[in-house]
């Protein structure tokens, strides 16, 4: 049986932080404001797969009420997200993702971040494509105050 879900994700740009994005530092004058590093196409890749197995969301396992995930590196969370899944009998297949992003250029990046979540993944890094889209100076993304991310998985239930 193959499922497929759907995920989201954005934060404000802030000075003082490390901007993390497809679990690669990117260098930049800003970074994501959240409780964990902010890396929001490892966010949104979390609630696809969670979405596609119907087990909830990354706030649910993951709430920002929890001091152990200040700061986290969100690599750390998508493997507890596979972990989720294959607990429940399912394994990632495919993930497909849009980052939206004015500024920095991403795209010299998009390799290693395809390579750093399929390894999160244990997939193949042809299974995971990473589009980086600027938004065309519309909405706080355009305007450079936030990075969002949307992102498709695909799941099949775990071989016998």
């Amino acid at each position: 049986m193959i499922r497929v879900g759907i995920g989201y994700d954005i934060h404000r740009l802030v000075a003082g932080r490390t901007l993390v994005l497809g679990g690669v530092v990117i260098p930049h004058g800003k970074g994501l404001l959240a409780h964990s590093d902010g890396d929001v196409v490892i966010h949104a890749v979390c609630d696809a797969l969670l979405g596609a197995a119907g087990l909830g969301n990354i706030g649910t396992l993951f709430p920002d009420t929890d001091p152990r995930h200040k700061d986290q590196n969100s690599c750390e969370l998508l493997e507890a997200v596979v972990d989720h899944l294959r607990e429940a009998g399912f394994v990632p297949v495919q993930v497909d993702a849009n980052i939206i992003a004015q500024k920095p250029v991403l795209q010299p990046f998009v390799s290693r971040m395809c390579q750093t979540i399929a390894n999160c993944l244990c997939v193949d890094a042809g299974c995971v494509s990473i589009k980086p889209r600027t938004n065309e100076g519309v909405g706080a993304e355009g305007r450079e105050e936030a990075i969002s991310a949307q992102a498709i998985a695909v799941i099949a239930m775990k071989p016998q």
